[in-house]
């Protein structure tokens, strides 16, 4: 068999890659499918559209290769993370929409169970994580309480919750005719409702939210056969056998094997793990603690510190299609670098509410410090810092939570391409920036762990020759002072506070 199918299940698009023996990319096809947006701060999709765009993206990235399932080892998948959909066991299909991660209708939900438990933080030294409208459990709460189908479906034992990889492998393992209901233990750290000491679902908590355990899934390690594909030609028998949430998939994809090592994605968001190895170190300074990765069923299980940012790339969508100052993402770069500065301009993009480290659903976007002088290239040039600075909150908080100085990052993800952006990351870090010259790392990761699963590849550390020979890293060095970037970082603070309470007005 000649190779590994990665699924990279995203926010915006689905993608599918092969990769070879050698852990290269040689064939992929790409698919975006519709944003579906009912009410001001709702993200909705369809998890068949979902579904229908992975496997079109697997039958073109197979016609592309000349190849055919029995050329197929086994299937990786790497999915976007805690976007929630609630299905029928019986009939198989969706009962709602999914509910994206980045959505804000549970905002209320958040308020009451915030004042039912007394703290955000209630939930923390079990799940490691604060209760937000980020996570799944706060929007299975939701459909449990607005969506009669989800409502009779639990009542009846029928209802079945998961995120996209759960559903994606339940589809093509058989559906309602013996799918397999299962989810990864990375993805199951974001439910909140995982015990991170036992990486099981945790009783207590799901009681306590009124969440029914028997409509949760498995909770398996991140590299085992979960099942075969059914009653899909294109794929029939092939073994699916590696799954980890996108931004785990990367940190394993980029080879951050080792305790202190961390990485970067700038995707639709902005996300940021450290690899803690066998500890469990609870933030007190808004991060999330988190499962890194367990390679086998029998691997022992990783652990992580991690910052997420609501909007990365979203944020230069935004400038595109909400105020049409760009035609094309890629203008980003030569626009910022036309001007010096931002010209007194400061983005922050809290469209989603601000996640780590302030967790401020309130908080709402907000330009400020324009003048008659300011041009569109000064306001992209601040919507481009928004994002290396929203960063520098991050490591900052990593700083302090682990007491370890990080001198390397490493990056990957679509916004990596902008080269002003990786020397703005660096000068406003003050510490070195490597992008990989492979830009696969997530759906790397996926393959990865689906290839260790089956003997296709023979051991994790193989990762790090398979970046080499693919270019290896490109090196950011940082050319500012200490004294600059505390001023760039005095005002970026000011601005972030600028923007709290904006919610509800």
């Amino acid at each position: 068999m000649s190779y590994i199918l990665g699924i990279d299940q995203g926010t915006t698009s689905s993608r599918v890659v092969l990769f070879d023996k050698e852990g290269q990319k040689k064939f992929s096809k790409q698919m975006e499918f519709e944003q579906i947006y009912p009410q001001a701060g709702w993200t909705e999709h369809s998890p068949n559209a979902i579904l229908d765009s992975v496997v079109k993206c697997a039958a073109g990235a197979l016609l592309k290769a000349e190849a055919s399932k029995t050329d197929i080892a086994a299937i990786g998948i790497t999915n976007q993370r805690e976007t929630t959909v609630a299905w029928d066991r019986e009939t198989g299909e969706p009962l709602y929409n999914a509910v994206v991660w980045l959505d804000l209708r549970t905002a209320d939900t958040v308020k009451k169970l915030i004042e039912k438990f007394g703290s955000k933080d209630y939930f923390r030294p079990t799940v490691g994580l604060p209760i937000s409208t980020y996570f799944s459990a706060v929007k299975m709460v939701w459909m449990l309480e607005n969506v009669p189908e989800v409502k009779a479906a639990a009542d009846a034992g029928r209802l079945c919750f998961g995120t996209i990889e759960s559903w994606l492998i339940y589809k093509l393992t058989g559906g309602k005719d013996g799918g397999i209901h299962v989810t990864d233990v990375s993805n199951a750290a974001r439910y909140m409702l995982m015990n991170l000491q036992t990486t099981q679902w945790d009783e207590k908590v799901c009681g306590e939210l009124g969440i029914p355990i028997n409509a949760l899934p498995k909770i398996v390690s991140n590299a085992e056969v979960y099942g075969k594909v059914k009653d899909l030609d294109i794929l029939e028998g092939i073994a699916i056998s590696g799954s980890l949430g996108d931004q785990h998939a990367a940190l394993v994809g980029q080879g951050c094997l080792q305790v202190g090592q961390s990485k970067n994605t700038y995707g639709t968001g902005c996300f940021m793990l450290i690899n803690t190895g066998a500890e469990i170190i609870p933030s007190k300074n808004g991060l999330l603690t988190t499962v890194a990765y367990k390679l086998g069923k029998d691997a022992p299980v990783t652990y992580a510190l991690e910052g997420s940012i609501a909007c990365a790339g979203r944020t230069i969508q935004w400038l595109r299609d909400g105020l049409g100052l760009v035609k094309d993402a890629a203008e980003t770069e030569a626009l910022a670098s036309s001007v010096d500065s931002t010209g007194g301009v400061t983005m922050v993009p809290a469209f989603s509410g601000l996640f780590a480290p302030y967790w401020r659903e309130d908080a709402r976007a907000i330009i400020v410090g324009m003048t008659l002088f300011t041009k569109r290239e000064h306001i992209v040039r601040a919507a481009l810092d928004s994002v290396a600075m929203s960063t520098v909150d991050v490591m900052n908080a990593m700083k302090q939570d682990t007491g370890k100085d990080l001198g390397t990052m490493y990056v990957d993800g679509g916004m990596t391409a902008n080269n002003f952006l990786m020397q703005r990351q660096a000068n406003v870090l003050g510490c070195k920036v490597m992008r990989a010259k492979m830009p696969e790392a997530t759906v790397l990761g996926a393959a990865v762990a689906a290839g260790l699963a089956t003997g296709f590849y023979q051991k994790v550390e193989d990762i790090r020759e398979f970046l080499e020979k693919a270019g290896g890293h490109e090196s950011f060095e940082p050319k500012t002072s200490a004294e600059e970037r505390s001023k760039e970082q005095a005002v970026w603070k000011d601005a972030i506070t600028r923007s709290y309470g904006l919610a509800a007005m």
